[in-house]
């Protein structure tokens, strides 16, 4: 990675962790599941909109560090408009991308803004933390 990709990766979590989107109660949701981080101490209500087989609206209320943050918002941004098949292959890809070799090469583009978490995997402890809405 360049210097210039790694501080836009940079920038870009640091502002879905102050303004995070979708960050509010789905009223109308179809689902909703709880996560919460013990090591962390991250909190999350994640909610989803189902209409038929697609993901139609997604949000989500937490409270927790930066990582947790930013990747439950940007989850929000990234299944809207796919179905739970695809939305599950887009959690495969992420996962593979914070637990992979830190030199593990990968496609940034399969991953869209995603790809920013890729200083995540020097981390593992904060693999948790980025995966947390995932799980839930």
């Amino acid at each position: 990675m360049t210097a210039e990709e790694i501080e836009l990766d940079r920038s870009m979590l640091s502002d879905h962790a102050a303004r995070p989107r979708n960050c509010r109660a789905l009223l109308d949701a179809t689902t909703q599941a709880h996560g919460h981080n013990a090591i962390c101490g991250d909190k999350l209500t994640l909610w989803l909109k189902i209409e038929g087989a697609i993901i139609g609206d997604a949000s989500f209320q937490a409270s927790g560090c930066s990582i947790s943050t930013a990747s439950s918002s940007m989850l929000t941004e990234a299944v809207k408009g796919k179905t739970i098949d695809e939305a599950n292959e887009l959690f495969e890809r992420f996962h593979n991308l914070l637990t992979s070799s830190p030199d593990a090469e990968f496609e940034r583009e399969s991953l869209g803004k995603l790809a920013a978490f890729q200083g995540v995997r020097k981390y593992p402890i904060r693999v948790k933390c980025a995966t947390l809405a995932w799980h839930a």
